[in-house]
């Protein structure tokens, strides 16, 4: 983290919201930069490098887990705390498995907030109360976690979240679309993925993926 008060970047497709937030947290930190869609969000991130990234989990454009994809691996300095309106455990499951510090939803006082992102810049993991139940249970609540981190561990970010959008269904266009690559990278990282894995074709990752609760 940089001396003197944190560098936010807003990730947020609701104008008033942010402007909220602005207010909300005042000079305890500096919004160093603000986006309303995952692709602006990439870029706006890369330029400005913040301690901080306050990121929506449902945005146009991929979503939350789409910025963490594209960033959490080239850019290890910056961490990323969730703020979001849903409290769904899929959701806070989904992006901390993406890489993001914590999770805290939108009933969060100004205070509460600012203090939160001092702690994620620091190092810290962060939840609302009655979310960090959810973590918990999620990574305790199968015998095969053990075998799933061993797994996963082979796999490089990117190639993690190639792996989910190609279980999920979508074709290699749409998976270059979605993560803002080309399909020729696509079709690299599904290679990679195969074969780290010991896999022969995209069916068998679907198995691989929903036997073990990834989808």
């Amino acid at each position: 983290m940089t001396e003197g008060r944190v560098r936010v970047v807003l990730v947020d497709d609701h104008r008033m919201f942010r402007s909220g937030v602005r207010a909300e947290l005042g000079s305890a930190v500096d919004i160093v930069g603000e986006a309303e869609d995952a692709q602006s969000a990439i870029s706006v991130i890369a330029q400005t490098r913040p301690d901080v990234v306050l990121l929506d989990v449902h945005l146009p454009g991929g979503g939350g887990r789409a910025v963490l994809a594209a960033l959490v691996g080239e850019l290890p300095d910056v961490r990323f705390l969730a703020l979001s309106v849903s409290d769904a455990p899929e959701d806070v499951i989904s992006v901390i498995r993406g890489g993001a510090r914590g999770y805290v939803t939108k009933s969060i006082t100004g205070p509460e907030l600012a203090a939160a992102v001092r702690r994620v810049a620091e190092g810290d993991a962060v939840f609302s109360p009655r979310l960090a139940g959810f973590v918990l249970d999620a990574f305790a609540a199968t015998t095969d976690v053990a075998t799933v981190d061993e797994d996963l561990d082979r796999l490089s970010q990117r190639e993690r979240e190639v792996l989910r959008l190609i279980a999920r269904g979508y074709t290699y266009k749409e998976v270059g679309k979605a993560l803002f690559i080309s399909v020729k990278t696509v079709e690299t990282h599904v290679s990679a993925v195969l074969r780290k894995l010991q896999l022969s074709n995209r069916h068998e990752l679907t198995r691989w993926a929903t036997s073990r609760r990834l989808v």
